[in-house]
């Protein structure tokens, strides 16, 4: 390399270095600009404080700020995946709530989603008006048990605001009537809102009847979970909580209460690594009182689910290409969340494959089902997708070794005996993410850049779960659709070796 061209690199260098620092503090003051904002018109929302602190935001790649204005087009990319919910309705006006110290409360509401993020300032709940189990438990204490009894039953009154202002004496009365539910909770296709019945629940009481036994200072989400224990369902209930947590503009992570009673499971461990704490509503031991209490719409309508049963036509593309070139069509927030959960394990979020293949490694990871004890109803038997599943992984661990190009670490995904840690680290280490169409695959919202997906599907369960989220989050994803349930060995392995032909092994 000559002086000229040595010169000429390190400009280049130097300009992505200041490019890389811009970008840095254009985040971050993005951040501390949001929360700003948000401290000076909310008075519920508060910096943490006390023995229970509150996990900060990290600064991710795939991060664009979070819009507060009502400049976001239906049916856009940003309008499902990020914060479409611009339509805003006051109950009990915030600004009201800094005069006389009492209530507030208000409903952000998509027109795309048809649903809405709630959130309000002093609010009561009383565990005592809430019929369900105790939620928590070892799942071998509580089998046989039925959803029914771990669904939320909501009496009036098992949740309060203070709506007299100081000193004053108020007629119990309900919260909101149905018109308000149905313009900003509507039912929708589900069968049990609990959400909308817990706002439902919701009764206005003046000051003197407004007692709290304990006082949580703290940003909190109230969570219900239906199909807790499927990771597909979990991911929406994950993804709507952290989309709750960026349009109410917390200046922290939130804390939990799972307004549920459901037994412990395993994907617990990444609520807790996602968000600051978490309890369930039940282990409270009387009425508790929230200085700022957000309510996460149901995972059912979310973008992820949603997309199931209506076109949404969005592409993944990097959060530097939006910043520089805006586009309805194309999101990065899938991205963005990958990186969350990432983050949250503490994982690099700055990873790329092709940092991986200068060591002339690939691992190529098979995601695996295997039986195992899910919920209390549950039997331990899954159902099967890929008949031959054994052979095929067989077949595989005598091609990887003779692969002469590059090494290829063949990796065994035993998913339901690996920590979600370890689950996590698996998806992000690997180049090549293979199996047959189940929830294990849902894990590749937390896959790196570059990363290709091959999905093996039986003419069983032909379902656009895993082809819509690599499409969103911009991943290379291939199928192979199966005539039945089993795969031909020959057929995996061909279609493996015209895939790492193409990432240069």
């Amino acid at each position: 390399m000559n002086k000229k061209q040595w010169t000429l690199l390190k400009i280049l260098l130097a300009l992505f270095a200041l490019n890389s620092i811009s970008l840095y503090f254009y985040f971050a003051s993005s951040h501390r600009h949001l929360d700003d904002h948000r401290r000076d018109t909310f008075p519920g929302i508060i910096q943490h404080r006390g023995p229970h602190l509150s996990k900060p935001w990290p600064i991710i790649p795939s991060y664009l700020p979070w819009s507060l204005t009502s400049n976001v087009a239906p049916k856009s990319c940003e309008a499902y995946f990020g914060n479409g919910f611009t339509k805003v309705a006051d109950v009990l006006s915030p600004k009201a709530a800094v005069r006389s110290g009492s209530s507030w409360f208000r409903c952000h509401y998509s027109e795309t989603l048809r649903s809405s993020v709630c959130e309000g300032g002093k609010i009561r709940m009383d565990p005592e008006r809430i019929k369900m189990s105790r939620g928590g438990e070892k799942l071998e204490d509580v089998i046989g048990r039925t959803e029914e009894e771990e669904l939320p039953e909501f009496e009036d009154g098992a949740f309060q605001v203070e709506a007299g202002g100081k000193g004053s004496r108020l007629k119990r009365k309900k919260f909101v009537g149905d018109e308000f539910l149905d313009q900003f909770l509507p039912d929708g296709n589900v069968l049990k809102h609990t959400m909308r019945e817990l706002v439902r629940s919701i009764v206005a009481v003046g000051e003197s009847d407004f007692t709290c036994q304990e006082w949580v200072d703290e940003p909190t989400l109230l969570i219900t979970r239906f199909e807790y224990a499927n990771l597909f369902h979990t991911v929406t209930d994950w993804y709507s909580a952290y989309v709750s947590s960026r349009v109410t503009g917390l200046p922290n992570r939130p804390h939990l209460v799972f307004v549920d009673g459901h037994c412990e499971t395993q994907l617990e461990e990444t609520w807790r690594a996602l968000f600051s704490s978490l309890r369930y509503a039940k282990n409270f031991s009387g009425p508790v009182c929230f200085r700022h209490a957000i309510l996460s719409p149901l995972g059912y309508e979310t973008a992820l689910f949603k997309g199931l049963s209506e076109h949404i036509d969005c592409e993944g593309a990097s959060a530097h290409e939006l910043w520089q070139s805006p586009d309805d069509k194309k999101t990065a927030r899938l991205s963005e969340f990958g990186e969350m959960i990432r983050d949250a394990f503490g994982f690099p979020v700055n990873r790329h494959h092709s940092d991986k293949a200068v060591s002339g490694d690939y691992n190529v990871l098979f995601v695996r089902r295997e039986d195992y004890l899910a919920h209390p109803r549950h039997k331990g038997k899954v159902e099967s997708r890929l008949s031959n599943e054994q052979e095929v992984f067989d077949a595989l661990q005598r091609w990887a070794p003779n692969r002469h190009e590059c090494k290829v670490n063949l990796i065994n995904g035993l998913f339901a005996h690996m920590s979600m840690k370890e689950q996590v680290r698996a998806i992000q280490d690997a180049s090549v993410i293979i199996g047959a169409h189940g929830a294990g695959l849902t894990h590749i919202v937390s896959a790196t850049p570059n990363t290709v997906i091959l999905e093996i599907i039986s003419s069983f369960y032909r379902r656009p779960h895993f082809q819509l989220i690599a499409q969103w989050k911009g991943l290379e994803y291939q199928a192979i659709n199966l005539d039945g349930s089993y795969a031909n060995p020959g057929v995996v392995i061909d279609r493996l070796n015209k895939i790492m032909k193409n990432l240069g092994c």
